[in-house]
């Protein structure tokens, strides 16, 4: 089972957001550790990592899986049109 690491943004993210969606978003990171690359699962091209992207709702969660240390990096969590800036 894997780890979840957050970036500084996701966790500002956490900070100011509601309940509700904390919740939504913290289910579908924990089901992450489990099987980090689910169907739903995006790879994203522009970047020099391998990083993916699953959708919850609105809101966009960019992640990287480091094999080497066992944790997933959550790098960003905002809203589609915000997320991929």
């Amino acid at each position: 089972m894997l780890g979840i690491i957050l970036d500084k943004q996701p966790q500002k993210f956490f900070d100011r957001c509601d309940d509700e969606l904390f919740n939504k978003i913290t289910n579908k990171l924990e089901s992450l550790k489990e099987n980090p690359f689910p169907q739903e699962t995006k790879r994203l091209q522009d970047y020099a990592l391998p990083t993916f992207r699953i959708r919850i709702g609105k809101y966009r969660v960019l992640y990287r899986v480091d094999n080497n240390e066992i944790v997933i990096v959550v790098i960003k969590i905002d809203k589609r049109d915000k997320v991929y800036d």
